[in-house]
């Protein structure tokens, strides 16, 4: 079983540290988006070619990261304009490309034909700074309402800090459950399930306790695994959906650290903790030549670490406006496409924030999991940062500065975190227990949940999830 496991992980880490195949011409063809013909060279090299496992792994992922991409990117520019229209009646195709020109609508040229990204219309109204403030002025200003829950759940409980570093505990029981689509796999056939579990981190989450499984055997993931799993299997049975349900209570606590740059020593460069979180980490903490400007422009000759690592939270906040995500999956570098597209969603500038934090010599790790805040639950990724003489805190991107007169409301996320930030991961991209066989339908996060059988693994198309919560104190 060990032997097995290692091969998955050696695979899986191969697969995603050498994202692209070593064939030029089949990359061509990719980045091309001649993806029929692509898969065709890829499937002739796998029958024909004497090439390793690893090897054909890696192009039979390549064929299902197109697929990905093909469901990712299904509008047309009728799609688009119908829904523009609302705002802008006039628009036509000249529109669509002034947009696309200048990477306000992202698209894709698919075997000869352009497609824009499904969720590129509602884009463009939170990336183009003129389209924001033409759909506000047709609209109305709509208040967020998780922006409103924390600038008053927020000044709230700073008040019952009183010098804790951890304070006002939720206690929270999470319902979750996950529907396989009725006869997407052969009756008879086994279901294997992997759904999120609680990660138990100290005084900022604690006191995990299973409440239910509507499975009498199942496996919690070790804590060395960085993805907090709980494993079941099931028969499938025909005409039906396949449910997997789990009932888990915890307690989260909320975390806030006063960063001040005074308090800050100096870093122990040649211990393990800063080699490795200052290290690259291929494909997608890689420091290019985009990074190193831009780290020039943002930080400048600063060398204070709680400063530099500020103003590049800082520089994110005003830059990177947020925006419905393609599947990570799909994705060959993700604070590369962050920084040239110029937008990303919560783990998308998480990446961003590590990959520049490190740059600068400033160690910085993936924090992941769901957000659980009444009324707003969803899924949620942010960050870490390690100042020495201080420790690690936590650095949430996305949610970046709040709208508070007071230093501490607004920079709340910059080395604190509220107590609904539900952990599931310390890290990304890393081996599921028991061992994955398929590639995962989400190869860099785990938050879902992830579902396969021995026929290969299901996609989200395959599933959907539903997540209820319940609020004990």
């Amino acid at each position: 079983m060990r032997s097995i496991t290692l091969l998955f992980i050696a695979l899986f880490i191969l697969l995603f540290v050498s994202c692209q195949i070593e064939k030029p011409d089949i990359n061509s063809l990719i980045k091309n988006g001649d993806y029929t013909k692509a898969e065709n060279l890829i499937k002739q090299i796998v029958a024909t070619k004497n090439i390793s496992e690893e090897e054909k792994y890696n192009m039979k992922f390549q064929i299902e990261r197109m697929n990905r991409i093909k469901k990712d990117f299904t509008k047309t520019a009728d799609d688009i304009l119908n829904y523009v229209h609302k705002y802008y009646p006039d628009a036509v195709n000249d529109d669509l490309s002034k947009w696309e020109a200048d990477g306000s609508l992202e698209f894709k040229i698919i075997d000869g034909k352009k497609f824009y990204f499904n969720r590129a219309a509602s884009n463009l109204f939170r990336i183009n700074k003129e389209a924001k403030a033409k759909k506000i002025e047709v609209d109305g200003l709509q208040v967020d309402k998780l922006d409103s829950f924390l600038e008053s759940y927020l000044p709230e409980i700073m008040k019952e800090r009183k010098n804790s570093t951890f304070f006002a505990d939720k206690r929270m029981r999470l319902n979750y459950t996950l529907v396989v689509d009725t006869d997407a796999v052969p009756p008879g056939e086994v279901i294997r399930c992997w759904l999120p579990f609680p990660r138990e981190k100290g005084e900022r989450q604690k006191d995990v306790k299973l409440i239910s499984i509507n499975n009498d055997h199942y496996v919690i993931s070790p804590d060395e695994y960085a993805h907090r799993t709980i494993y079941s299997e099931k028969i499938a049975q025909k005409g039906k959906p396949t449910e997997f349900k789990l009932s888990v209570e915890f307690t989260g606590a909320n975390e806030w650290h006063s960063l001040n740059s005074s308090d800050v020593k100096l870093y122990i460069k040649d211990s393990d903790l800063y080699k490795k979180f200052t290290a690259e980490r291929p494909p997608h903490i890689v420091f290019t030549d985009r990074v190193k400007e831009l780290s020039k422009k943002i930080v400048g000759d600063e060398t204070n670490p709680v400063i530099m690592a500020k103003k590049i939270y800082k520089w994110i906040n005003d830059n990177i406006p947020w925006a419905g995500a393609r599947e990570y999956s799909t994705i060959q570098n993700i604070s590369d496409y962050c920084l040239s597209t110029g937008h990303g969603d919560c783990g998308i500038k998480t990446l961003t924030f590590i990959t520049l934090a490190r740059y600068n010599g400033i160690p910085a790790r993936w924090e992941s999991g769901l957000m659980l805040h009444p009324g707003n639950w969803n899924l949620h990724d942010w960050g870490e940062a390690y100042f020495e003489g201080i420790g690690w805190v936590p650095i949430d991107q996305s949610f970046g500065l709040v709208n508070s007169n007071n230093e501490n409301i607004e920079w709340f996320f910059f080395g604190g975190n509220d107590a609904y930030h539900f952990i599931v991961n310390s890290d990304y991209s890393q081996p599921l227990y028991p061992a994955k066989i398929y590639p995962r339908s989400e190869t860099v996060d785990f938050q879902r949940g992830e579902v396969e059988w021995k026929g290969g693994n299901l996609y989200f198309d395959k599933w959907d999830y539903h997540i209820d919560v319940e609020y004990l104190n």
